[in-house]
């Protein structure tokens, strides 16, 4: 009698707990990394004014800690594979954009009008995820919740008093880098087939090979270069300290925003980061005073609502 295959038995409801918590677990780490990461970022950007180089950092520190901490059978990654790395290309080039407009965004504009344009991307992204990712429109309260959040955008942007072109001109590349970025990433976690730290490996590593050709086109290598010959104060501990905890939280990051990639839908996602940023904007009007009004800070508080209210289609 030939033996046959034994079906999987049902999953306990100690199994769908675990799931549970392994999903609000991740969530949670990317909120609490995400919202700090914001500040950091500007921190790290104001005594270091490169936000090229800073990226730099932050990818080769993200690359060399996942390599060293698989060397050390600390973690599992895919290996490093030619044609992966090819199809991995676009999303890493769209990962790169995303993050350096993040950069640009920061140093030419406050933390309050980088949070209100982070929020208007959920609305992007939920129609690309159901004209290219085949997923259901959203449903009427979902979009009224995304209504909210743009509703509430607007507000700030109305009330705006450090309203410059060059801010708002690269709060607008960033809103389209991040929005392509999270649709298509989304595709190419589901479709690639490498595990979270491969994921993070790969769109690290190859965001870094890009660096050069940002610098020559930037111009940012000249400007580097002219600065730091003369006395400057880049390698002492108030810049040091900055830049290495962006690169720290980069990483930490990349390996929870990966894997709520895995766990929820793109727009999900999303308005997850969105709703991180009430930390971010708490911490931001404590510490600095280069915010929003009052009027400004109830558009943000709005956008937070809408957030709140979303619900995945």
């Amino acid at each position: 009698e030939n033996p046959t295959t034994e079906e999987k038995p049902p999953p306990t409801w100690y199994d769908i707990l675990l799931r549970q918590a392994s999903v609000y677990g991740v969530a949670a780490g990317y909120c609490i990394s995400g919202s700090l990461l914001s500040i950091i970022n500007k921190w790290a950007v104001m005594k270091f004014p490169y936000p090229g180089a800073l990226t730099a950092l932050q990818y080769f520190t993200s690359a060399l800690g996942v390599l060293i901490c698989g060397r050390l059978n600390l973690i599992e990654h895919d290996k490093l594979k030619l044609l992966t790395l090819w199809r991995f290309l676009p999303a890493a080039a769209m990962f790169y954009l995303s993050l350096f407009t993040n950069s640009e965004l920061l140093l030419h504009a406050n933390v309050d009008t980088f949070i209100v344009f982070r929020s208007a991307v959920p609305i992007f992204v939920a129609t690309g995820e159901s004209l290219f990712l085949h997923r259901p429109w959203p449903t009427l309260k979902t979009w009224f919740s995304l209504a909210v959040i743009l509703g509430g955008s607007v507000l700030y942007v109305l009330t705006d008093y450090h309203f410059t072109l060059t801010a708002y001109s690269w709060a607008a590349a960033y809103l389209v880098s991040m929005s392509i970025d999270f649709v298509y990433i989304k595709h190419v976690v589901m479709t690639i087939g490498l595990n979270t730290w491969g994921l993070v490996l790969y769109n690290n590593l190859e965001a870094l090979l890009l660096f050069p050709v940002e610098l020559i086109v930037m111009g940012e290598l000249k400007k580097m270069e002219h600065e730091f010959s003369e006395d400057s104060d880049w390698h002492s501990f108030s810049v040091v300290l900055p830049v290495g905890l962006s690169c720290l939280f980069g990483l930490a990051i990349s390996f929870f925003g990966f894997s709520c990639r895995r766990a929820i839908s793109a727009t999900g996602f999303t308005v997850l980061g969105t709703v991180n940023k009430l930390l971010t904007i708490l911490i931001n009007l404590v510490i600095w005073d280069k915010h929003s009004s009052s009027v400004g800070t109830l558009g943000l508080l709005v956008c937070m609502f809408g957030g709140i209210l979303y619900q995945q289609s």
